[in-house]
């Protein structure tokens, strides 16, 4: 049966989600857990689907997009493992919820979206929330964003056939890359900038929406 006292009152319902992914093992540090625990995730969805807000599972935001589940945002946290002088960038923007969650752990953020209607929304989404850390522009996520460059970090929250060369061309070296990669079948993918190129780890299958942009 519906709970109308529970659907009202997001802060119980973000607690309880991040207490089920840590006991789940989704959420390994503490300070993701914090971030997690500090983002409205209900801020960044519509209306008609803020009912299903907490629940671990993905919502879609308009224009072929989503909204990641949550625990695929804890496990990309976890796995970058940045800090607060970090500077980090993100390849799709969506309705800004990622964005935010990295922006409790590091203070410069930028974020790259092809979409226009969606990166303004998540801009002034962002404005209202009080996060002024995080930067988002307009464009083809496969170039990152080389104004800002090196990053110290950098994530995709959508699926690209391969690591976009710019995008690690872009890392300081010693710098973090975790995106899904693939098509049909996507494996998520953790690589490290080296003096000889990458050293990549595999975390297993995933299924994100494609990455949209030009060849």
């Amino acid at each position: 049966m519906f709970n109308r006292d529970r659907a009202d009152d997001p802060e119980r319902r973000r607690e309880e989600l991040v207490d089920r992914l840590a006991e789940a093992g989704h959420i390994e540090g503490d300070a993701t857990a914090e971030a997690m625990r500090s983002v409205p995730r209900h801020e960044f969805v519509s209306e008609e689907r803020r009912d299903a807000a907490y629940a671990d599972r993905p919502l879609h935001i308009g224009a072929g997009q989503t909204i990641s589940a949550p625990h695929m945002v804890a496990v990309v946290c976890d796995l970058l493992d940045v800090g607060a002088d970090d500077r980090v960038l993100e390849v799709g923007t969506g309705c800004g919820y990622h964005a935010a969650v990295t922006a409790e752990l590091a203070d410069d953020v930028y974020s790259v979206e092809y979409v226009d209607r969606l990166a303004e929304r998540a801009r002034r989404r962002l404005q209202s929330l009080g996060y002024d850390a995080v930067d988002i522009r307009v464009g083809d996520g496969r170039h990152g964003w080389p104004t800002h460059a090196p990053y110290d970090a950098a994530y995709l929250t959508c699926a690209a056939p391969s690591l976009p060369d710019a995008v690690v061309d872009q890392l300081r070296a010693g710098g973090r890359l975790v995106a899904p990669v693939g098509t049909d079948d996507q494996r998520l993918v953790a690589a490290t900038r080296t003096a000889d190129g990458l050293d990549r780890e595999d975390h297993g299958a995933v299924r994100f929406v494609r990455m949209q942009g030009g060849d």
